[in-house]
């Protein structure tokens, strides 16, 4: 696997303009994402498997980078939990959910998104149920797979749903709450290997159907029914 720096040079460009430095910044941003993205791969896909420690330079000379990089999309990684810092010892990857650590992950998501939903019911302006019917066809051609490539698209649709619903909800404290469990990156990681063509679009789409009806108890109730599924195709992955 092989990473090309971002950025183009400016040509002839005026010696102390400051482009030379803004374009250095922005290949520099840009190859780091890169990075970030490849790492986020590799882990997903367990080619890096779970507790596992990461050589830097090794991994930079398999990404064809320097660590530095590598060491900056490490940090990313960390805020998301797919790696921790252990002192002295380095990065390592974080172990896959405990049976523990879904139960109580769902125990949350049981207790705040049908709320959620609800309260999106009766408060979401037609802009907000807009843009959540418009999240349901971008996901209505999702591929099946077992690899990152394949699942990926249907985990960024996914978190972007959810997010849409808590954020019509209205509540800024739930909605940080939430983002904070990265509970899509660490359930879809937990998945991996299991090609699936998920009928979470059709869950999704009940939801969003019953917040556009500015039905609530509706809403919650899909929502519910929703998370309860989910529950069910995940709960014989975790140990």
């Amino acid at each position: 696997m092989t990473i090309e720096p971002g950025g183009t040079p400016v040509v002839g460009a005026p010696p102390g303009d400051g482009s030379g430095l803004l374009v250095s910044a922005l290949s520099r941003r840009s190859l780091t994402d890169d990075v970030h993205e490849s790492m986020t791969a590799l882990i997903m896909d367990h080619a890096i498997p779970p507790h596992t420690r990461i050589n830097i330079d090794q991994l930079a000379r398999q990404l064809n980078v320097s660590p530095t990089p590598v060491r900056e999309a490490l940090a990313r990684l960390e805020e998301a939990s797919l790696v921790r810092k252990e002192p002295l010892r380095g990065y390592f990857t974080t172990p896959l959910l405990t049976r523990s650590e879904f139960e109580d992950l769902y125990e949350f998501r049981r207790l705040l998104e049908p709320w959620a939903a609800a309260r999106a019911a009766a408060t979401a302006d037609e802009a907000g149920r807009s843009r959540l019917r418009e999240e349901l066809r971008t996901g209505a051609d999702l591929p099946g797979g077992s690899d990152y490539e394949s699942y990926k698209t249907l985990t960024a649709h996914d978190q972007r749903f959810h997010s849409m619903v808590l954020e019509q909800a209205g509540n800024q404290v739930m909605q940080n709450a939430f983002a904070r469990t990265h509970c899509h990156l660490h359930l879809f990681r937990l998945f991996y290997g299991r090609a699936f063509a998920s009928p979470a679009i059709d869950e999704h789409r009940g939801v969003a159907e019953a917040i556009a009806a500015q039905d609530p108890e509706r809403a919650s109730a899909a929502m519910l029914a929703h998370i309860e599924a989910s529950y069910e195709r995940l709960k014989d992955a975790a140990q």
